[in-house]
């Protein structure tokens, strides 16, 4: 029986974190299937025109005729593979919304980060739900408000799920900041409302 979830962010936005949506069972299996199965790739971000390959690697599947441009790049969705899929389906029934693509990031220690950003591509549905669901070692999560400069933060368990939706993307960023205590990889899959290409 799943908790309700703690309400992270209220305002100018909703941010809900649920503590466990995947069996500690099912996560040994699925972080495996996932390390082993996914086409990880180095990212690849343009910063200052200069490009820059990330120690973090990422992958890309969605359904068909999705394309994501971000850092300057764009990456066309690969077909969906099994495990995604069950993933994809538990995350609809916790967050009862429907997702049609799904970005997924692999730190392999707290070296590996993310700085301040939103999630506000064209590609995108404008307000439509991200849900994070984390996989492997706990991270601090922050937010901040792009006006009042306001801090929030927060640990991702492993297991744990954290949906974005609302007007959040146009009022606060979110990061992944470092950490040197950090040995352990994380796997991050976030799960997506996007438009389809015509």
């Amino acid at each position: 029986m799943l908790k309700n979830p703690l309400n992270i962010i209220d305002q100018d936005g909703i941010a809900l974190y649920h503590e466990k949506v995947i069996s500690d069972e099912q996560i040994k299996l699925l972080y495996d299937e996932l390390l082993n199965n996914i086409n990880w790739e180095n990212e690849r971000v343009v910063m200052f025109g200069k490009e820059i390959i990330t120690k973090r690697k990422v992958a890309f599947y969605s359904h068909a005729s999705i394309a994501y441009t971000y850092a300057s790049k764009t990456k066309i969705g690969l077909p969906w593979r099994d495990p995604l899929i069950k993933l994809k389906n538990i995350i609809e029934s916790v967050t009862k919304k429907t997702y049609n693509a799904c970005l997924l990031n692999l730190y392999h220690n707290g070296e590996e980060a993310m700085g301040w950003h939103c999630d506000n591509e064209k590609e995108i549905v404008a307000n439509s739900s991200i849900a994070s669901l984390s996989i492997g070692a706990t991270r601090k999560f922050s937010f901040k408000h792009k006006v009042t400069k306001e801090t929030i933060s927060i640990q991702l368990e492993n297991g744990s799920l954290l949906e974005m939706k609302g007007t959040i993307q146009s009022h606060w960023l979110h990061a992944l900041p470092k950490s040197k205590k950090i040995t352990e990889s994380r796997i991050n899959l976030t799960f997506r409302q996007m438009h389809t290409q015509k």
